[in-house]
């Protein structure tokens, strides 16, 4: 197995129209580590988290995941190790009620009954929305959605965390909760984010991404002192 979680190298990636979405990027995420990936709208952040569980294929380049490379027969394990949760929690809730959308992956992996119901309730509890296994998924506020879709993958044991904008459409006190609930999780993290306050708070390294390259992969801190390159990419310093 690779020593890193993430590894990305030289990819490249194209629309039918010939669009080039990705140029040579080369990312490579090491267990345990919370790493930010940031950028003006556009930069292909999506894109290549999209390349992470194999939704989207390289044109060039390579991608693998705990040293798997994102090939078909190698899907399924990929897809229950990186555990990507979308923007829009709806994308990733679409079951009758919180309990069955949180087992989901568990029963498709053809775990027994009291795995799943054990890695549902410890997901729940992950994210403090225990007892909410009965509730219809729709009703719920935009926050306890959110935590519902990071449970979703959390149920899944990933080994990696990608996140694309999971402050985005969240109010004030709903957006410091869910920051509370990453600081605690455990799992090594790619968050894709505007959230450069979120960013300076959570994320010891962040990597800039601006028409479809990686223009810079920096600690945090220094990063966010650096207020020409953030400037040059569309972003500001919190």
């Amino acid at each position: 197995m690779s020593h890193h979680t993430i590894e990305v190298t030289d990819l490249t990636f194209h629309y039918p129209d010939g669009r080039r979405v990705l140029d040579s990027v080369s990312l490579f995420v090491a267990p345990g580590e919370k790493v930010a990936l940031v950028g003006p709208n556009g930069a292909g952040k999506s894109t290549l988290i999209l390349h992470l569980n194999g939704i989207l294929r390289p044109a060039a380049g390579s991608v693998l995941v705990g040293g798997l490379e994102t090939r078909d027969e190698n899907l399924g394990q990929i897809r229950a190790w990186a555990g990507v949760v979308f923007q829009d929690p709806d994308d990733q809730l679409f079951s009758p009620t919180v309990f069955d959308d949180v087992a989901f992956g568990p029963l498709h992996m053809g775990l027994p009954a009291g795995e799943v119901r054990a890695r549902v309730d410890q997901a729940l509890a992950a994210v403090h929305m225990s007892g909410y296994g009965p509730r219809i998924s729709h009703h719920l506020s935009a926050g306890e959605k959110k935590s519902v879709a990071i449970a979703t993958v959390l149920s899944m044991d990933p080994l990696v965390l990608i996140l694309d904008e999971p402050t985005a459409g969240l109010d004030p006190r709903t957006r410091r909760s869910l920051i509370r609930l990453l600081a605690e999780l455990p799992q090594t993290m790619l968050v894709a984010s505007h959230d450069m306050r979120m960013v300076a708070t959570l994320f010891p390294r962040t990597v800039v991404m601006d028409e479809g390259r990686v223009v810079a992969d920096r600690p945090t801190d220094e990063l966010m002192r650096d207020t020409a390159c953030l400037e040059s990419h569309g972003l500001e310093a919190p």
